[in-house]
């Protein structure tokens, strides 16, 4: 089939919402936290994304493992809810989240079409790793970028720029994904070649960066690449 996007060597993937259902936790808690699950997983996700931000910004890094404990720490108290036990079960969950229906099959496409296969996160190691064994994929990925290398969170360029280094690939020939608008536009403002996996069905950003292509999920993909 025809691609849509062409003269692309590799696919790199932003982890979380993108591959990894970040909604999982708090759904597998649902017994104990009822109709507080989905409000404490918006409100989680939100704040751990700021904390990234500012972070970032006040040059105060730490991995994403404890930014994602503040987060949930943050939410829990918002909600007035007090469960240690809850809370270890809400992180363990975390710490190996379910992988998106699609991404195995989607993965092993590309792979078998000659792409490099890479994840680039706000991830720790230890948290890619886990997710990444959990999901089954560590076999059609080639390799995991964590911005624990760098000590600075995306959507800052030189996080970026470690793909492009670590893969031995130009910006221009780089097909990134990423469910996060923020993500999507950062990305492509760097150089990459953009496609917006708005599972979510987000407004775009009013920052710089235009995404090339935008789909629901990585099922379309493959056919933009030709595959």
């Amino acid at each position: 089939m025809a691609a849509t996007i062409e003269d692309i060597d590799a696919c790199v993937f932003d982890a979380y919402g993108t591959l990894f259902d970040v909604n999982a936790a708090a759904a597998h808690c649902r017994d104990a936290l009822g109709d507080k699950a989905d409000e404490l997983s918006a409100l989680w996700r939100n704040r751990q994304l700021q904390y990234t931000w500012l972070r970032s910004l006040m040059q105060e890094y730490v991995e994403f493992w404890q930014v994602t404990g503040d987060g949930l720490d943050y939410a829990l108290a918002v909600l007035g809810i007090k469960d240690d036990a809850l809370r270890q079960r809400l992180m363990d969950i975390y710490m190996r989240l379910d992988a998106y229906p699609e991404v195995k099959d989607m993965l092993t496409t590309l792979k078998a079409g000659g792409l490099k296969t890479a994840i680039l996160s706000n991830g720790s190691p230890k948290m890619l790793s886990s997710a990444v064994k959990n999901a089954g994929i560590d076999d059609v990925l080639d390799i995991s970028f964590s911005v624990d290398a760098i000590g600075i969170y995306k959507p800052h360029p030189s996080v970026y720029q470690m793909a492009v280094d670590g893969l031995g690939v130009e910006a221009g020939r780089i097909c990134f994904m990423s469910s996060n608008a923020w993500d999507a536009a950062a990305a492509a403002n760097f150089g990459f070649r953009v496609v917006w996996v708005n599972r979510f069905g987000q407004p775009q950003e009013r920052i710089p960066g235009d995404h090339e292509q935008e789909i629901k999920t990585l099922v379309a993909l493959p056919p933009l690449l030709g595959l």
